[in-house]
């Protein structure tokens, strides 16, 4: 027997009335963060585009972030995820993060080795 689906978002703070209306909710959460990451991406502030963090500048942490939410969001909410098992859900989108946040690492750890190859003198610019 099929259950009927959850009409809510955000964990109940927005309730629908239909699917057709939680759809539209959905899409119009997903295209304010599409816009704020369009904006940033025109503008680059200078606040986020000369400050760093962890080695990286501040701008693309915030691509990252408004991305991995948009992911999640999409296979919570379009995945039905929300609806099964919290062992399954974890499964999936836990995997993923740790493997998102390794490959991270090792990027971020391997470009700083070659850009610091090239400073030293190393290996000249020849690009």
């Amino acid at each position: 027997m099929a259950h009927a689906h959850k009409l809510e978002i955000f964990r109940g703070l927005l309730k629908f009335k239909s699917n057709t209306q939680k759809i539209w909710g959905v899409l119009i959460f997903l295209s304010v963060i599409t816009a704020v990451e369009v904006v940033l991406g025109i503008a680059k502030p200078r606040a986020l585009t000369h400050s760093h963090f962890v080695g990286m500048k501040l701008i693309n942490w915030v691509f990252i972030i408004l991305t991995l939410v948009k992911a999640y969001y999409i296979a919570w909410d379009f995945m039905h995820l929300r609806d099964e098992k919290s062992s399954l859900r974890r499964a999936i989108v836990w995997t993923p993060i740790f493997l998102v946040a390794y490959l991270l690492f090792i990027l971020l750890f391997e470009a700083d080795y070659i850009y610091n190859v090239y400073k030293d003198g190393f290996i000249q610019w020849n690009f």
